[in-house]
């Protein structure tokens, strides 16, 4: 008992509890139902199945069903084209904006902020603003491709399976764009300006400075922000429910969505939570390289 006591008067126990509140409120409210989704993608659990524990193992019955399916490869398949193509799209946007406004003029601080409008909005309100914006008769998206002479006929992107998945991306772009931007505009203001007017006195040009100081010293904040969108990319659900619900014909299921709609709407939950493990494999392995990350950027 003295030592607890003794512990709390120099601090340790302080200390010990600060970090202890948080580490306990993580395992039960985010460890406890990961270990029961996995457990449950190893059981046969249905609706009636589902209040009981009555659930009988079928070890890795539920995966082997799961990647024997016709739908599996392309909604796998859809989730890479999704995830690359958003962290893509939303990088070199992103990293286009941080050059941007990192040159100083009036009101640059103004429309950077304007920008962060989109990600502090909700998803499911994104996805409802671009379904309006997509719209294949009225939306104001087909008009700027027409009137810019990208397209003579309007493109039906919610309902056309060519087009439904871009349509998603393309929601999704804009939403991470301005976090992108903000976490590659403080990597940029961490560069010190000496090494740039050090090049520019050696003769070197923008493109020069731009891949011999800029990306080599942004190295770690890239590959931190990658991962930062594997991970966001790979829990978004919102815009699929309010765009497309996956269809049509499945043309636009990804792997989070089609985990919901095996639990929720087919009611076969251990195919839902066997989807969600895979997903959260992935996940898992984004989250290491982003720690990886961040631990190199500190000690750099």
């Amino acid at each position: 008992m003295k030592r607890i006591v003794s512990s709390f008067v120099d601090g340790r126990g302080f200390d010990l509890t600060l970090a202890g509140v948080p580490l306990a409120f993580l395992l039960v409210l985010s460890g406890l139902p990961l270990i029961y989704n996995v457990v449950m993608s190893f059981q046969e659990v249905d609706m009636f199945s589902l209040g009981t524990f009555s659930r009988p193992f079928v070890g890795f019955h539920n995966y082997i069903e799961l990647f024997s399916q016709p739908e599996t490869l392309p909604v796998f398949r859809n989730t890479a084209i999704f995830v690359i193509a958003s962290i893509a799209g939303q990088f070199l946007l992103g990293f286009g904006l941080a050059l941007f406004f990192g040159v100083n003029f009036p009101g640059a601080s103004w429309f950077r902020g304007l920008f962060l409008v989109s990600w502090i909005m909700p998803g499911l309100v994104v996805g409802a603003t671009w379904n309006w914006i997509l719209s294949g008769d009225f939306g104001i998206f087909n008009y700027v491709l027409r009137e810019i002479g990208l397209t003579n006929a309007n493109i039906f992107w919610r309902s056309d399976p060519a087009h439904s998945l871009w349509a998603v991306i393309i929601a999704n772009i804009w939403l991470g764009t301005s976090f992108n931007m903000i976490l590659l505009s403080v990597g940029l203001s961490g560069i010190p300006k000496d090494l740039y007017e050090a090049a520019e006195l050696d003769g070197a040009t923008v493109l020069q400075r731009f891949f011999t100081i800029t990306l080599p010293m942004m190295r770690s904040s890239i590959g931190a922000l990658i991962s930062l969108g594997l991970i966001f990319t790979l829990q978004q659900f919102d815009l699929f429910a309010a765009i497309t619900s996956g269809g049509p014909a499945n043309s636009s299921n990804v792997a989070q969505y089609w985990a919901w709609d095996l639990s929720f709407r087919q009611y076969d939950f251990a195919k839902g939570a066997t989807v969600s493990v895979i997903m959260i494999v992935f996940v898992i392995f984004a989250a290491v390289v982003y720690v990886r990350s961040t631990r190199h950027e500190v000690r750099g």
